[in-house]
């Protein structure tokens, strides 16, 4: 068995659902420590969800003066959902037909333990590397996110610690490992509506004002307003509802206050502010009567194909013979966070198809070829 194998095998072993890490770190940390890096662990958050973060580094011979490429990843996991539908435990690792099962097989345990094993071997066969790797590891990440590795990043802001490269380990190849890179997220802006109306007895309308009706053109117009056309990067923005909600339950009664939650998945042909004040207008002219509550999740990232996408593309290449699609499609990631300080930030992992479902897993067969595309994007790079 593979190194890198068996720790995945190992992390895939901890329960660390959201917040938990359930050891995996001082897992990495102690490995990471065996072959020179500094290593602190950083806890945040209320009594109630403390988050576990792991900052490391090992510098090379530059110095402060090296490029510093970092691995990025989450330590925490779903929810399993329900037991039974499992076939074999979700967290004893377990392999059958050429797959190992296992909650965060996919997202990200095997990038995560592909990172640490290829940074070993980097460093044994490379003494005298240049430049630095460093490790940016929370337990915070499919949960709010509040903190985690943005506080991390602030953290290492205000330390002035320089990142040029980062390398977050998501899980994004589709068909066949190494056929996609994401080099960018879109943004997600997220609102809830509150429309106001004026309860009363359905078979009195006239001394009522039904919201769901008064927003009907508005609704409309907001689904058929074109927001931006995208560019080369990116998809166009997308405006989404996704819960509706007004009345009191009874079929009698015209409801009081209708509430509509939405989001909008943005490129970087649009900034938030524009949104809000586009939607609101449209809001305006339909002659409503609302508030808007606003939370931005994360504004849209891109790295153009440049050293770090060059680099991690000829490294799969060389070793599994695959062309690679650059893309900014899906949800969010830290990444948002990441590209705030760091000039070059991509995402590369194993395939994405069974994340967050029961029996998540990974192909055995793309572990060790993963790990080695780690080690051949390091020799690039920092050598």
């Amino acid at each position: 068995m593979s190194a890198t194998l068996e720790l995945t095998q190992d992390l895939i072993a901890c329960r660390s659902v959201t917040p938990a890490d359930g050891g995996c770190q001082d897992l990495i940390a102690k490995r990471l420590q065996e072959v020179g890096f500094h290593t602190e662990s950083v806890i945040s958050g209320p009594d109630n969800f403390q988050v576990t973060n792991l900052w490391a580094i090992k510098k090379g011979t530059a110095g402060d003066k090296g490029e510093v490429l970092m691995f990025a990843g989450h330590t925490d996991v779903v929810p399993t959902g329900p037991l039974e539908k499992w076939t074999s435990d979700p967290f004893t690792p377990t392999i059958r037909d050429g797959l190992l099962y296992g909650r965060g097989a996919a997202d990200m345990k095997t990038s995560l333990a592909s990172f640490v094993v290829a940074a070993e071997e980097f460093v044994i066969t490379h003494p005298n590397h240049k430049g630095s790797i460093a490790f940016l590891i929370t337990s915070d990440e499919e949960g709010p996110a509040h903190d985690g590795t943005v506080i991390m990043c602030e953290r290492l802001l205000k330390q002035g610690q320089r990142l040029d490269y980062c390398v977050i380990g998501e899980p994004t190849s589709v068909n066949q490992l190494g056929d996609m890179i994401k080099n960018g997220r879109r943004g997600s802006l997220s609102g809830k509506l509150h429309v106001k109306g004026i309860q009363a007895h359905i078979a009195y309308p006239h001394l009522g004002k039904n919201p769901i009706h008064v927003s009907a053109p508005a609704i409309q117009a907001l689904v058929e307003t074109e927001w931006d056309q995208g560019n080369q990067y990116f998809q166009p923005t997308s405006f989404q509802i996704s819960n509706i909600h007004a009345g009191t339950g009874a079929n009698n009664v015209i409801p009081g206050e209708l509430t509509i939650d939405f989001n909008f998945r943005f490129s970087t042909e649009s900034k938030p502010e524009e949104l809000r004040s586009r939607l609101e207008k449209i809001l305006s002219a339909a002659g409503l009567d609302f508030e808007v509550d606003w939370v931005l999740g994360g504004s849209p990232f891109i790295t153009s194909d440049g050293a770090l996408a060059g680099a991690l593309r000829k490294a799969i290449r060389d070793e599994v013979n695959v062309e690679t699609e650059l893309s900014t499609t899906g949800g969010t990631s830290d990444g948002r966070f990441i590209a705030k300080i760091c000039k070059e930030v991509v995402e590369f992992g194993p395939i994405n198809a069974t994340s967050h479902k029961i029996d998540e897993c990974v192909n055995v067969d793309d572990v060790l070829p993963l790990k080695n595309i780690f080690r051949k994007t390091l020799e690039q790079l920092i050598a």
